[in-house]
């Protein structure tokens, strides 16, 4: 346990925890990263327990945490995701308190780390509000809707419909270029049957 009381390597296990915990927020369900983020915290807690921290430099770091959000929510004005990795440095030097009573941490690990945990939670969390703010498309509403084999369909082929392409199949051979009707869904998968240009 001597190495968990390393500032350097402390301090990589208190980063390491808070983005196994964004990342566990960011992407709930998933137990793995869970269990990950709960067991780093500990070992987290058992060094800044045994180690003499600077609360102001854990403040910083906490504060970090308002331009990331920021640069998230703007993601054409990085000047807030310099800002939250400038804040994560400064934090991140200071976090331990050395024999000098200031820096304990290595500046090159503290700079490393965090321009690399900055850019990461910056994109991390900026593909999980994309995926979360995507509409959830409703496949039901594509039944009964007629489009256009694009290939030739019958185990397998691709249909446009709704103004997307789309999987298709159906039971008997529908060439390419013909008309089709949705007759139902497998999945994302949508079941096709040959429109006859007379019911057209």
């Amino acid at each position: 346990m001597d190495l968990l009381l390393d500032p350097n390597v402390a301090y990589l296990i208190v980063l390491a925890a808070v983005f196994l915990a964004f990342l566990a927020v960011a992407t709930p369900g998933t137990g793995l990263l869970e269990i990950s983020a709960l067991f780093c915290l500990v070992l987290a807690g058992y060094a800044i327990y045994n180690l003499s921290i600077h609360w102001w430099a854990l403040a910083i770091l906490a504060l970090s945490i308002l331009p990331l959000l920021l640069a998230i929510r703007n993601p054409g004005r990085r000047i807030y995701l310099v800002l939250s990795i400038l804040l994560l440095i400064i934090g991140s030097l200071f976090l331990f308190a050395g024999a000098d009573g200031l820096i304990s941490v290595n500046p090159w690990v503290a700079i490393v780390s965090s321009v690399l945990a900055g850019v990461s939670f910056w994109f991390v969390l900026r593909k999980s509000l994309d995926a979360m703010s995507r509409p959830v498309y409703n496949l039901d509403v594509l039944v009964g809707q007629v489009g256009e084999a694009k290939t030739k369909i019958h185990n397998d082929g691709s249909v446009y419909v709704a103004g997307e392409m789309w999987s298709a199949r159906s039971e008997k051979s529908i060439a390419a270029g013909s008309h089709v009707r949705v007759a139902g869904r497998e999945g994302f998968v949508l079941v096709v049957e040959k429109v006859d240009s007379s019911n057209s």
